[in-house]
Formats: C-alpha cells, sequence, structure tokens
C-alpha cells in the first residue's frame, strides 16, 4: 500500500523559509474554502432567479461565477506553489468555514442581489484581512489578493446599482441576514411599485378634472 502523502511539501518558494511559506499558504486555504464557496452560492443563485428581471440577472451573474472559479484555481495553484497541498474537498469547505449556508431560494432579482451584496461584504471583508496577514511576508501573495478583491468588489458594485436608491442607500443597509436582505429589497420595490400607481392616478384625476366645454 502506498504512504499516505503529508499535506506539506519540505519546500517553499525561494526567499521565504519554510516555515513562512507554508504559513501564506495555510492563511489561502480559507480563501480557497470562501471561493468555492462562493462560486457555488452565485450558481444557486443563477438558477433560482424569477421574475421580470430574470434573465438581465441570470446572465449577469454568469461572468462572475466563471472569474471567481478562475480565483479558486489561482489560489489553489499559489498554496501548491509554496508547498502546501490545497484541499478543496466539500468536507473542508462545511468543515472549515466560518459562516452559514446562503438562504435564499426561489426569488426575484433584487432580492438575489440584495442578499448577494452581505455574501459579498463577508468575503470581501475575510479577503482583507488576509491581505493585512500575508502582506509582509509575501508580496507574491499579496498581489493576486489584492487582484482578487479589486475584482470582487467591481462585481459588488455592479449589484448594488441594482438595490441602491436615489440618495444613495443600499435598500438592505440596516438588516445582517441574507433572509431580512432579500425581504428589504422586495418591500422597496414593492413600494415604488405602489408610489407609481398612486401618482398615476392623481395625474389621471387631474387631467379629467376641467369643466366640459
Amino acid at each position: 500500500m502506498a504512504k499516505k502523502s503529508s499535506k506539506n511539501a519540505t519546500y517553499t518558494v525561494p526567499g521565504l523559509t519554510t516555515e513562512q511559506g507554508h504559513a501564506v499558504a495555510d492563511v489561502l486555504q480559507q480563501r480557497l474554502n470562501a471561493l468555492n464557496d462562493l462560486q457555488l452560492t452565485l450558481k444557486h443563485a443563477h438558477w433560482n432567479v424569477v421574475g421580470p428581471n430574470f434573465i438581465s440577472v441570470h446572465e449577469m451573474l454568469d461572468p462572475q461565477i466563471d472569474e471567481v472559479r478562475g480565483y479558486v484555481d489561482e489560489v489553489a495553484e499559489r498554496m501548491a506553489t509554496m508547498g502546501v497541498s490545497p484541499n478543496g474537498l466539500p468536507g473542508t469547505i462545511v468543515s472549515g468555514r466560518t459562516w452559514d449556508d446562503y438562504d435564499v431560494m426561489r426569488a426575484s432579482g433584487v432580492e438575489h442581489l440584495a442578499a448577494l451584496d452581505l455574501v459579498y461584504d463577508g468575503v470581501i471583508q475575510d479577503h482583507r484581512a488576509a491581505l493585512a496577514e500575508v502582506g509582509d511576508v509575501d508580496p507574491i501573495t499579496e498581489d493576486m489578493l489584492i487582484a482578487q478583491v479589486r475584482g470582487l468588489e467591481l462585481f459588488q458594485w455592479f449589484m448594488r446599482s441594482h438595490i441602491e436608491n436615489d440618495s444613495g442607500v443600499l435598500e438592505n443597509s440596516s438588516v445582517r441576514t441574507e433572509k431580512a436582505a432579500a425581504k428589504a429589497a422586495k418591500k422597496a420595490v414593492a413600494g415604488k411599485s405602489g408610489k407609481g400607481a398612486t401618482s398615476g392616478k392623481s395625474a389621471g384625476k387631474k387631467a379629467g378634472s376641467g369643466k366640459k366645454g
């Protein structure tokens, strides 16, 4: 029987001690867990979006899913380069994560985008924390994470444009859970629709209020 390989090799990248390189890779394992989880969550939303904005949100998510999958590969290969075996198995994601499953199922585009905005808050905050942890040790890994944060923040801006009102306030700004975010976005849309209907009726009454000749 073949001997089971250990998680870590006996080397890392030139310029770092083995201990330093492996420590950086250990930080990246949690980023790998988060990005693997994110790509699955985005695909879940892609499948479960419904309503008038279905096609726009459905197709908007696909390029980001592909981009996040690229981040997964990039992080895993960086870990391997540094002499640590990346673990992409489902059990590792579940046991290592510090967040709950995404809990929005079939819902409108704005509901999913409002919920995903909170998901992105968590991923980006944790990416930035990892940046602070590895930056002084390994600028190459730091550079990789900076580029990923830039891409994640850009897509979060795309999502937020759908849930931002004309005063610059996000419809989910007062909530902390994905279900609550979706509910807040749905309520905001319903409120806007109600105001539009009321305005239309008022305009109609004014138009018909003149005396007949």
